[in-house]
């Protein structure tokens, strides 16, 4: 678990919810986890397809600056955001990329990669659109910054009215994916050693 004060972004292409994904972490952090949040967002001039982001501070203590500088997690949905965002990242930094879209390159030893076939999950729900809250409920389990109750509440709270009972499946789907790889990784460690 990270401790102290974590600087968060979230990128992808318009249209991926990546706003939404932002909004939903804050809430679930200042409204439920009882810390404190900034965001802020950028997107391109179109309302889809364009690049998109957004950038957010949590922290246990009063924020006093509101914007991200390096990030230490940073969440990817194309391409286009692992380029322009991946060389700010700090050097102890959690990347999460969405491995049928996002292809990185090698990082730094002291960096911590991990992939999450999130659109691949979300299509499984019959709802591409769920990929975000697959890739939250994969970010929550991974980092474990924000509880499982917390993050299950802001979504029920955020999402538009009629799909909390999906969104909250693509949430569950994302999170036990993490599990289940964990535990395979862990399996493998075994016996190889």
């Amino acid at each position: 678990m990270i401790k102290g004060q974590v600087e968060i972004r979230v990128t992808g292409y318009g249209g991926q919810g990546v706003v939404l994904s932002g909004y939903i972490i804050g809430r679930a952090v200042t409204i439920y986890d009882d810390k404190n949040a900034t965001m802020t967002q950028s997107f391109g001039p179109e309302a889809r397809g364009s690049a998109c982001s957004i950038s957010m501070i949590i922290s246990p203590d009063p924020i006093y600056y509101p914007y991200v500088t390096s990030p230490n997690i940073l969440i990817v949905m194309s391409p286009e955001g692992y380029t322009k965002h991946y060389p700010g990242v700090t050097d102890d930094a959690i990347i999460i990329v969405e491995e049928d879209i996002v292809h990185p390159g090698k990082i730094k030893d002291t960096q911590t990669l991990y992939t999450c076939p999130a659109t691949r999950i979300a299509e499984e729900l019959g709802r591409r659109l769920v990929l975000n809250v697959v890739m939250l409920g994969f970010f929550t389990a991974a980092t474990e910054l924000i509880s499982e109750e917390a993050m299950r509440k802001s979504i029920e709270a955020s999402v538009p009215e009629g799909t909390q009972k999906l969104n909250l499946t693509a949430f569950n789907n994302g999170y036990a994916y993490f599990q289940e790889s964990k535990e395979k990784a862990e399996e493998k460690a075994r016996t190889q050693a």
